[in-house]
């Protein structure tokens, strides 16, 4: 997938004959950006499965930090284009604009990816909540200043509200089709993922396996549960790695009772089966308290 956004990517900027002056360095952040994240990204899964013990997330948090900062730093260099940079009709419309805008969303973003890293000192909870915002304000801030400084333009009279007419030519508007195509796919597909996927849990003599849509299968030998604990209400903590949407919670996650531990639940189902496993914790849940109560009581006759 990310060679493909990389592909894409590439196609589009050499496509755009405005980049025929483009500085290097700008074309520097199309070439490398994807590949090292997807040099992370691996990275982290093959640490996951080696059960490697650090902390992904606060990682996670450096990587982005340094990505926003390393962006901003380029910002400014970006010559004015209509693919690479903050593109919005006040920066096409004035190469004034955009050079000020640039120079402004750098310092914005070396700000913010300074202020996303030091999120890594703090508790995972308050990370997450604060970095989501951060982010939007990364995006909103340039885009205000950009309105704000054409507005003055207009009244210096270095700009004219007419210069904003015809700036998208015929290319642009193929090039608004196919992307207006592309985010309709996209969106289908996460509502499909979203709102959609089960998790089964099938039963032998000796083993029961936990079979679920969208991530790994797991299968658990009785000879290897040393405790089963049936709970109302439980502690999720922060998903590390794995699946999760508002139906389904599944893959690797931290609280502090557990630290480190493995999850297959409904997100609308508080009640919990909490599994020992090798010293290893193992949530499960049904759709509901019931299905999770069945859950509990054949465990508890199969591994008896």
């Amino acid at each position: 997938i990310m060679l493909a956004i990389h592909w894409l990517c590439m196609l589009i900027t050499s496509f755009d004959k405005k980049n025929i002056w483009q500085n290097s360095k700008a074309f520097g952040m199309i070439f490398y950006i994807m590949p090292l994240t997807s040099l992370f990204v691996s990275a982290i899964m093959y640490s996951i499965i080696l059960d490697a013990e650090f902390n992904f997330i606060s990682l996670s948090f450096v990587f982005l930090g340094a990505l926003f900062t390393f962006i901003g730093n380029y910002l400014p260099k970006c010559k004015q284009n209509r693919t690479i940079g903050i593109k919005l009709k006040w920066t096409l419309a004035s190469e004034e604009n955009w050079n000020m805008t640039h120079r402004f969303g750098g310092k914005v973003w070396v700000t913010g990816g300074i202020i996303i890293t030091i999120l890594t000192f703090l508790p995972l909870e308050i990370s997450f909540i604060l970095f989501i915002p951060t982010v939007i304000l990364l995006v909103l801030i340039p885009a205000i200043y950009s309105a704000r400084y054409f507005k003055a333009q207009v009244m210096d009279g270095r700009a004219s509200s007419s210069d904003l007419k015809n700036i998208f030519g015929k290319n642009d508007k193929i090039t608004a089709v196919f992307a207006s195509i592309s985010v309709t796919v996209i969106l289908v597909l996460c509502a499909v993922l979203c709102f959609t996927g089960n998790i089964e849990y099938k039963y032998t003599d000796s083993s029961f396996t936990v079979k679920a849509d969208y991530y790994n299968d797991l299968t658990i030998n009785y000879n290897d549960i040393t405790e089963i604990e049936h709970r109302e209400n439980d502690d999720r903590g922060v998903r590390v790695f794995g699946f999760g949407s508002p139906r389904l919670l599944m893959g690797t996650f931290e609280n502090q009772e557990f630290g480190r531990y493995t999850r297959y639940s409904y997100a609308g189902c508080s009640s919990c089966v909490v599994i020992t496993v090798n010293e290893n914790k193992l949530v499960l849940s049904g759709i509901d308290r019931n299905a999770t109560s069945d859950i509990y009581n054949i465990l508890i006759e199969k591994c008896n």
